[in-house]
């Protein structure tokens, strides 16, 4: 699949001006980004981008005096993501507990779960972040003989540790047909594909799949809301959503929309500009079943 990389140069460069940018180009169907000072890069399929998307990115940046943009896109063919996806892609050790890599990453700690991944698809260096955040944190949860969802799977590293935690069934979602082949390939890469079944598709598809005690989102801002109702109607009493994928700008955004279909705020973490939060859904009181 081909991807036309957006590159916005930000002049001056500050963590702040970089934070503004990564929040409009969020409003657009970016699949990821990174931040390269003085760059913020998104990447989208080539089939969603248009010359008129590209006028509406500058657009949104006509009437800001504090600092200038100059955007530029390239078209980046689809053998040449993974070497892309490699040069973004350090390992991760999480916490010591776990550790991401790829095969071509030597020399690394052996820790209690090690996870090997090979790239398939694009990963800008942002996700790394969320990544890190969604994995320290889904470390804390207890699996044994859970139910899990992993909502926009990527490559399925969390699909794939949760397995490793004792999760009973993963089921691993993404809209991307190279993402669902990758989380196929990974699973019985890393020995879990017992577990782990990786599906086309996006939460339209949850209708059809039952419920879920966890459910992990690692998806932008806007996906999040919209499908926030859809989350909530699949996630059992006292079950627990971990999202990411979004800025701390965002948080209450995302807390709203999930306390109007009945979510919980239950915890919030941070690493860098990227946030995550914890929400879980409120215990049916079996008592007023009762006749």
């Amino acid at each position: 699949m081909d991807y036309i990389e957006v590159s916005i140069r930000v002049n001056p460069f500050t963590e702040d001006y970089s934070e503004i940018v990564l929040a409009i180009m969020e409003d657009f169907n970016f699949d990821s980004f990174s931040v390269e000072d003085p760059f913020v890069k998104g990447y989208i399929k080539k089939d969603c981008f248009t010359e008129e998307d590209i006028c509406s990115v500058r657009d949104c940046f006509t009437d800001f005096d504090a600092f200038d943009v100059t955007i530029e896109h390239t078209l980046i063919k689809g053998e040449n993501w993974n070497a892309l996806w490699e040069s973004n892609f350090p390992p991760l050790v999480i916490d010591d507990i776990c550790t991401v890599k790829a095969s071509f990453h030597k020399d690394l700690p052996d820790t209690k779960y090690n996870i090997t991944i090979d790239p398939k698809m694009a990963f800008g260096t942002g996700h790394h972040q969320t990544t890190h955040l969604m994995a320290s944190n889904l470390l804390k949860e207890n699996l044994s003989g859970r139910r899990v969802l992993d909502m926009g799977c990527g490559t399925a590293i969390l699909a794939i540790l949760s397995a490793m935690m004792g999760a009973e069934e993963v089921l691993a979602v993404d809209n991307d047909i190279d993402a669902v082949n990758s989380s196929i390939e990974n699973s019985y890469k890393n020995g879990v594909s017992s577990k782990v079944k990786a599906l086309l598709g996006d939460a339209n598809l949850l209708k059809e799949v039952g419920t879920f005690s966890l459910i992990l989102a690692n998806i932008n801002r806007n996906i999040i809301i919209n499908d926030m109702a859809e989350y909530s109607n699949s996630l059992e009493s006292g079950g627990v959503i971990l999202l990411s994928g979004f800025y701390r700008a965002d948080v209450n955004l995302i807390k709203t929309a999930g306390e109007k279909v009945g979510l919980k705020f239950t915890g919030y973490q941070n690493r860098d500009e990227w946030a995550f939060l914890r929400l879980q859904k409120k215990k049916m009181d079996v008592s007023l079943l009762e006749v």
